[in-house]
């Protein structure tokens, strides 16, 4: 099944590509480095069961993942869960109010499946639709539209305690 890929070839094409989402998830230069690195290090460990069909998603879906991972480890948790949510982490400057919205998000994930985490970046960081994200996933559109619901509902309830 593996397809030799051209390893350098691929960091050259789509490093760029892979280096913008890290950023643009983890907020952190340093991390991002990190993160992209991460991702072509596991592109050699796992090359051998590549098909070499699709590279960009493939490190696309790769860096999110890995991204993820860290802003798990870390306890931040992803940077988007509902509109408003959203809205109030991209708009917190002050660093009382950034750690508050890093609060609000660990605590609507934090029973959640990874592939929710996965869906609402999607969503609502990367702007893709029910039916894009749907696809991304494996899951249908009502399934994607019922787990952002619940993470709606989630986020409302945890605003008013």
């Amino acid at each position: 099944m593996g397809v030799q890929i051209d390893i350098e070839e691929y960091y050259k094409t789509y490093g760029p590509m892979v280096m913008r989402r890290c950023r643009s998830i983890l907020r952190d230069p340093n991390k991002a480095m990190d993160a992209m690195q991460d991702v072509f290090v596991n592109l050699i460990r796992y090359q051998d069961k590549l098909t070499g069909q699709y590279p960009s998603s493939l490190l696309y879906r790769m860096a999110t993942n890995i991204c993820l991972n860290i802003l798990r480890r870390d306890k931040l948790g992803p940077q988007a869960t509902d509109d408003e949510v959203l809205q109030e982490i991209a708009g917190a400057d002050d660093i009382h109010g950034s750690v508050e919205a890093k609060d609000m998000v660990d605590r609507v994930f934090v029973d959640e499946k990874e592939t929710t985490r996965y869906i609402a970046v999607l969503y609502h960081l990367d702007g893709m639709t029910l039916e894009e994200v749907a696809e991304e996933v494996g899951l249908s559109v009502s399934g994607v539209r019922k787990r952002l619901r619940n993470l709606r509902e989630k986020v409302k309830n945890l605003k008013e305690v």
